[in-house]
């Protein structure tokens, strides 16, 4: 593996425990993930949970779904045993269950640093940002293109906030690189400004293909097959439709060993019914399909069982996000998750705003905290979602980075010792004092609650006057600008980064550009 600088992390209560705040410290280093201590928030009950699985059983077994453009994929069926009509495959009840038994519960995703590997699944929780944006935008320029120089400023954000663990994937499209070069240098600035976990690219079969040979030459072909070192993040055609596009990459992740994130994408009203239990019958049939598949693909390969689900506005037709129903449909799909023992990827900090304000914080905490209370283990778009997924923010990006700082502390719970209990200090204020000096705050009050960078909490007075009367999204211009100022690469071995740059430069010379 890469020899590279390890990184300091603060002194924790455990993994999800509240990292140390010191006074004077400029910037607090965060954990590598989450060890969750609170409990997951189960909503059905056992005899509503069988109605759903029973109904998706229904939908593999009597309607079917189509694998289009990927023979490989039909042979795979056909071996399996399932029912193969044409591109129609059929299952009966209970089969697909058996065969993603084999998929780990959990497993270690490796970043070229060490001290920030990941585990995903089990009680763990990683943040990673929003994917797959066309454009980008901020207070200052406002809506635009994504290029590859938005891209890597994303990059450095993720890596220096405290509060991610994950680089994430494409975190903007870079529109202006060559539709199919553009992973290659997307990858590579995952690999060079980041030394956190990272996802590759699954837009074709040789593109996930070229993802993951350049995580080999990060970290060795041999340790690449025996370890997960890369995501790719693969969709469903919904409804009931497996593209050749994504069975091939997804194949191709499972076939190195490396975690396919299986993810539905299904609108309801559109590409799914309206009510909800029909919705989360449907994902769960679609995406217990595609986990399967991977296993079918390599036995034992990690999977991520994912879910978006999303509602539509049924007077005009669009898409909506951050709306109470798909993130109450969020806890459902943790409990099937669950019932799998397969890591889950669900929700995130969604949002149709199409500015930082108050509508994309209500709509992003209400979808997040879905996120956090169904058990979610990879939370993809934790940070810099708006307009509905078409635009990264700058400014959202801080402020939703922020957020995951807030849930560090929500997620590790409540500690109860005699430190906490607190029975010194009301032996020592007494009645009708205070406890502001006493020697039990004066021992705790640097990790007692969690402090934002972005927040005011001064007085009116003060915030109008000194403050300027800013606004969050105004302070989260100012803090992104000075992250990227102050943002430092971390060490990458140089032999490597010329072999990783010679392999980007052959692959780019070996085909003509194309932009579609």
């Amino acid at each position: 593996m890469v020899a590279t600088a390890t990184v300091e992390n603060a002194t924790r209560r455990g993994r999800g425990g509240r990292p140390q705040r010191r006074e004077g410290t400029a910037q607090v280093k965060g954990v590598p993930y989450i060890q969750r201590n609170i409990p997951t928030y189960d909503i059905l009950s056992e005899e509503n949970l069988q109605k759903i699985e029973r109904t998706a059983d229904r939908i593999l077994a009597e309607v079917g779904i189509e694998f289009r453009d990927d023979p490989a994929a039909i042979d795979h069926w056909k071996r399996a045993g399932a029912k193969v009509d044409g591109l129609l495959v059929r299952f009966e009840p209970a089969m697909l269950n058996e065969i993603v038994s084999t998929a780990p519960a959990q497993f270690t995703q490796f970043a070229r640093n060490p001290a920030n590997n990941v585990e995903i699944g089990g009680n763990n929780v990683v943040f990673s940002p929003a994917y797959g944006s066309p454009f980008v935008m901020d207070l200052d320029k406002g809506r635009r293109y994504g290029t590859i120089e938005d891209f890597r400023n994303f990059i450095k954000l993720a890596q220096s906030s405290p509060w991610l663990h994950h680089s994430g994937g494409t975190i903007c499209e870079p529109v202006d690189v060559p539709v199919n070069k553009r992973h290659l240098d997307m990858v590579y600035s995952h690999i060079k400004y980041s030394d956190r976990a990272f996802m590759g690219s699954i837009t074709a079969e040789e593109r996930a293909e070229d993802s993951i040979d350049m995580a080999r030459i990060l970290f060795g072909a041999d340790f690449v097959d025996k370890n997960c070192v890369i995501l790719g993040n693969v969709n469903v055609n919904s409804p009931l439709v497996w593209d050749g596009t994504m069975t091939r990459s997804l194949r191709a992740y499972a076939r190195a060993n490396q975690a396919a994130v299986i993810v539905p994408f299904i609108l309801g009203g559109a590409m799914g019914p309206v009510t909800n239990a029909g919705a989360i019958a449907q994902s769960y049939a679609e995406t217990l399909a595609g986990c399967a598949l991977t296993q079918l693909e390599r036995k034992g390969a990690p999977v991520i069982f994912g879910n978006f689900l999303s509602s539509m506005s049924l007077r005009s037709g669009s898409p909506t996000f951050g709306t109470p129903e798909p993130a109450i449909g969020s806890m459902v799909i943790g409990q099937l998750a669950r019932r799998l023992k397969l890591p889950l990827r669900c929700a995130g900090n969604f949002s149709n705003s199409k500015l930082p304000d108050g509508q994309a914080v209500q709509e992003g905490l209400m979808s997040m905290l879905s996120a956090i209370h169904c058990g979610a283990n990879f939370i993809l778009h934790s940070a810099g979602f708006l307009d509905g997924l078409l635009a990264m923010s700058y400014e959202k990006f801080v402020m939703d980075a922020d957020l995951c700082g807030a849930l560090h502390s929500y997620l590790a719970g409540v500690t109860v010792d005699d430190n906490t209990l607190a029975m010194d200090a009301f032996l020592q204020v007494g009645p009708g004092s205070h406890f502001l000096g006493c020697d039990h705050t004066m021992r705790n009050y640097q990790t007692a609650f969690w402090d934002s960078t972005l927040s005011d909490n001064e007085p009116f007075e003060k915030w109008s006057g000194e403050g300027g009367s800013t606004d969050i999204a105004t302070r989260a211009n100012r803090q992104w600008k000075k992250m990227l100022a102050e943002y430092e690469a971390p060490p990458l071995d140089e032999a490597i980064d010329e072999a990783l740059c010679d392999y980007v430069e052959r692959r780019k010379a070996g085909m003509a550009d194309a932009w579609y």
